[in-house]
């Protein structure tokens, strides 16, 4: 080869480079701190034990966060019960508004910083992080500040009553925006909080700190923490914690409804979910694929709404099929910064395992297994975009919520099926119908056992509507008015 055609070559792959390290999400002006305390009584608070957050796209350390032992949750409960009772519940509701609509306003602000944060600490594709998570994040402290002076008008009551101190428990899926649907709206009613992060995301949590700090919210009404399981235990079992609002898996969540069942505290559970996603022959093949795609491969599938069971008409199963697997060999995946990335890493390597051994069991019980053809990153915890068919309905995949990119695929012939298919399953949170016919939506759509049910769509979400499940998905709801009720004694 010449070495003018090899200087052309390599000036070509130089510039290629140049191209995909301009898709990359700059973080020179991101600001993470090497170590972060908890958030107590409106100050950082040292904790006696540190644990690392990981980056799951390359599995290094981002910062080390402090361990919310029982001694800080006692601390932090009485700093929210202070504040209770001496200056949040006694405030105007008008004056309550002013300070969520604020926070809303900074976070607005440093948008794009939560985003890239929260696309570090979750392995999120930043497109999404900074397209939905932070956004709907922000609609959600707006939309809660306007209800604070008018909640006689949501409950029907002249004289409506906050609870106190709220215990909170999120999830490292969603963890700014389940932090915001459960934070807004409990200020909003005149109660105060003590929350507690997910041990594998609380970055955002503690920027949202700062933010809180800035905004001169009075010390004591949000207290940010973070920890593992028995942090969360802790803040259950807490005489002073009037209400809990948890988010996290069914197991998880049948030990909090227990640890509560002879105390007089209010409960809300948001729990695990495996929706179905019918798609009728009259529907819009092409608009359903992409539904599909969204519904299944959104945030990894690490979804609790994903649509991760594909009811698909027979008459139109192999079509939908070979464009599904068109379509998921298109999909990027790689580096949550990359702009371009479709797909990013799976959070953790424990979630990444329990991922893998369920594609194992799908496998060993005669499923048939289709992968992306995609290459993955070297380091890092990462799953192909996949899907399984010739599922039945007795496999574990069929009825395991999975957590990850995994789509089971299994048919119908007659609406009636459909309905009875879907609602084959112990969660009922969410569900989605692609049809062409408004009445048959109208008409299935009232024999589904599911919270929220998308039509023609997937995954589409107002501060203004509630979210939640039924059976093993939860009880009580976030969003719209029915989270301001959920607030109120």
């Amino acid at each position: 080869m010449s070495t003018e055609k090899s200087s052309a070559i390599k000036k070509k792959n130089q510039n290629y480079k140049l191209k995909y390290s301009d898709s990359l999400e700059d973080t020179k002006h991101i600001k993470l701190l090497p170590q972060y305390d908890l958030f107590i009584n409106g100050k950082w608070t040292k904790s006696k034990k540190y644990f690392n957050t990981i980056n799951p796209a390359n599995e290094e350390i981002i910062s080390k966060v402090a361990y919310a032992s029982e001694t800080d949750v006692d601390a932090a409960v009485n700093s929210a019960e202070k504040a209770y009772n001496n200056v949040w519940k006694n405030m105007p509701a008008k004056e309550r508004g002013k300070y969520i609509f604020r926070i809303a306003r900074m976070i607005q602000e440093k948008a794009r910083e939560f985003a890239v944060i929260e696309s570090l600490d979750c392995g999120k594709p930043i497109n999404e992080s900074k397209s939905f998570d932070i956004p709907t994040v922000i609609s959600h402290f707006f939309y809660y500040a306007g209800w604070a002076d008018k909640l006689e008008y949501a409950v029907h009551n002249k004289d409506p009553k906050s609870i106190g101190v709220v215990g909170q428990i999120v999830p490292w899926n969603f963890p700014l925006l389940m932090a915001a649907w459960k934070i807004a709206p409990a200020l909003a009613c005149g109660n105060t909080v003590v929350i507690k992060s997910a041990e594998t995301t609380p970055l955002t949590l503690y920027k949202l700190a700062e933010i809180i700090q800035e905004s001169g919210l009075p010390q004591g009404v949000v207290n940010i923490i973070s920890g593992d399981g028995f942090t969360g235990s802790c803040i259950v079992k807490h005489p002073k914690v009037k209400k809990i609002a948890f988010t996290g898996s069914t197991d998880v969540g049948k030990i909090i409804m227990k640890a509560v069942a002879d105390t007089d505290k209010k409960l809300t559970l948001e729990l695990g979910g495996k929706a179905a996603n019918i798609v009728f022959e009259d529907a819009s093949i092409d608009d359903a694929v992409e539904g599909i795609v969204k519904g299944i491969y959104f945030n990894q599938g690490e979804v609790c709404c994903a649509g991760s069971r594909l009811l698909v008409q027979e008459s139109i199963r192999d079509t939908v099929i070979k464009k599904l697997k068109d379509r998921i060999n298109k999909l990027v995946v790689g580096n949550p910064l990359n702009k371009n990335t479709d797909v990013g890493a799976i959070n953790s390597k424990a979630q990444l395992n329990k991922i893998n051994e369920l594609i194992k069991s799908g496998t060993r019980e005669g499923s048939t297994l289709y992968e992306s053809k995609c290459t993955l990153p070297g380091k890092g915890y990462w799953c192909k975009p996949s899907l399984f068919t010739n599922v039945a309905a007795s496999h574990r995949i069929a009825n395991e919520e999975i957590f990850g990119p995994v789509l089971t695929v299994l048919t119908f012939r007659t609406p009636s099926e459909a309905v009875e298919k879907a609602n084959n399953t112990c969660y009922g949170l969410s569900a989605g119908i692609w049809t062409d016919k408004g009445s048959k939506a109208l008409k299935v759509m009232k024999k589904i056992k599911a919270g929220v049910i998308w039509t023609n769509t997937f995954n589409k979400f107002s501060p203004a509507s509630p979210f939640g499940g039924y059976k093993e998905s939860g009880f009580g709801r976030e969003g719209g008015i029915q989270g301001i009720k959920e607030y109120l004694s």
